[in-house]
């Protein structure tokens, strides 16, 4: 598939930005960078060839605004929609593309887990097949996961070429998911970040906040503390995932999606993370120019200095770490019972169980959940981190020891490991010698 010219929608959002450097660089094609002001889209593209770090990228993306689309989707062999995630938005605007429609156009998506099918209905009958979600994961420089999502109406064979384009010329690990809530990476990760949310909220009295992400850090197999990363992404963003994922699917984690009321009143509050200045956690600069990192204080609702916990399983750990000692690490989780060890191991059990239970609804191959957790979220992939926990058979008899039966009651653990093969990763690349 030969793509010179591609029109991105919401080019001056952060994804849109972001995909659009993708486009130009990867790609080397010609970007019509679309927002609804042309001022917009100007200062996008100063800011998306950073990104990239290629400056000579520049010349590849033009700045355009509504009034221009009727141009720029004729011109483009692929037109990829970056809007802000809303059901009604982007209903709105697949409509206004679909007037321009041309036959052999690739249409799609960057939807993080709307229905593509719904919006795909936005289309001509004939032009149907040409439509698909192309979700990628921020930043797309560093996070090469792309899941690519067909429609009830999608013509296989085009979307296997467009597939092709994706992995072979912009080089992006490609995961075929289901046309599922969330799809497959935000539903195991976002499960994961909300339930560390829901247990922040149950342990705030230990500290919050600082404390969960103090238990499951780097040592745990996650590049980035959970709750940094719902910082980092935006509460609101979280909030549409999670409500997403409430309101439209009923697996055994059910209530593990619902979001505590401290996090609902940050949102209220318009404290959705960095983007606004603050939310979860905020930098303070002091006037000595000494940045200071704070935290929201569930108690108090007041911000904080952020703790340095000293929990000693996570000193051992670390310390076995540094001298590449990965059994003495484990074996240290697993053989400590402290509140906070609990926790951790707690956590680990559950994503890995929820990450198969997940595979089995949403994606096509053992192998998925793996590819979108190491290369869209950069944790230690499941079947990845089961090899850490010395095996199927060990990890099946710790999470029948360690588990409640609220989990164990409602899934068969056994026949869930039994289609357990031996990852492609290697976990020792993403359990880090830091707290």
């Amino acid at each position: 598939m030969n793509i010179k010219t591609v029109t991105v929608i919401g080019a001056n959002g952060t994804m849109g930005r972001n995909i659009s450097a993708i486009f130009a660089s990867f790609g080397n094609a010609k970007v019509y960078m679309v927002s609804r002001a042309i001022e917009k889209s100007t200062k996008a593209k100063e800011k998306a060839f950073q990104t990239v770090r290629a400056e000579s990228i520049k010349h590849n993306m033009i700045p355009a605004d509504y009034s221009m689309l009727e141009k720029c989707i004729n011109e483009s062999d692929l037109v990829f929609e970056s809007t802000a995630e809303n059901l009604e938005i982007k209903l709105e605007i697949t409509k206004k593309i679909a007037e321009f429609a041309k036959p052999n156009t690739v249409f799609c998506t960057g939807s993080s887990g709307l229905s593509i099918s719904k919006l795909a209905e936005c289309f001509p009958e004939a032009l149907r097949k040409n439509y698909m979600g192309i979700h990628m994961f921020n930043p797309p420089y560093n996070m090469t996961l792309c899941e690519m999502i067909p429609s009830v109406y999608s013509d296989m064979d085009f979307f296997r070429e467009v597939q092709a384009y994706i992995s072979d010329i912009l080089r992006r690990t490609v995961v075929v998911v289901k046309d599922s809530p969330a799809f497959l990476g935000n539903r195991i990760g976002f499960q994961f970040i909300n339930e560390a949310l829901q247990y922040a909220e149950k342990y705030k009295f230990n500290g919050g906040i600082d404390f969960i992400d103090a238990i499951l850090g780097p040592f745990s197999g996650r590049a980035m503390a959970p709750l940094v990363t719902a910082n980092f992404v935006g509460l609101d963003v979280h909030k549409a995932i999670v409500e997403n994922i409430y309101d439209n699917t009923n697996d055994y984690a059910h209530e593990t999606f619902i979001m505590p009321r401290f996090s609902l009143k940050l949102i209220s509050e318009n404290r959705l993370g960095r983007k606004s200045g603050g939310g979860l956690y905020k930098t303070v600069i002091h006037d000595s120019g000494i940045k200071i990192h704070q935290v929201y204080d569930i108690e108090t609702q007041t911000y904080r200095d952020v703790i340095k916990y000293t929990f000693p399983f996570v000193e051992t750990i670390v310390k076995a770490l540094k001298i590449g000692d990965y059994e003495l690490a484990f074996r240290t989780l697993i053989g400590n019972h402290s509140l906070e060890a609990e926790i951790c191991m707690g956590f680990m059990l559950k994503y890995v169980i929820y990450s198969l239970v997940s595979t089995e609804l949403v994606g096509y191959d053992i192998h998925s959940a793996d590819d979108v957790m190491a290369t869209g979220f950069n944790w230690c992939p499941p079947l990845a981190t089961i090899q850490a926990l010395f095996g199927k058979d060990n990890f099946s008899k710790l999470a029948k020891e360690r588990l409640d039966d609220s989990i164990l009651s409602k899934i068969d653990i056994d026949k869930l490991l039994n289609r357990v093969e031996p990852s492609k990763y290697d976990y020792r690349s993403y359990i880090k010698a830091k707290r």
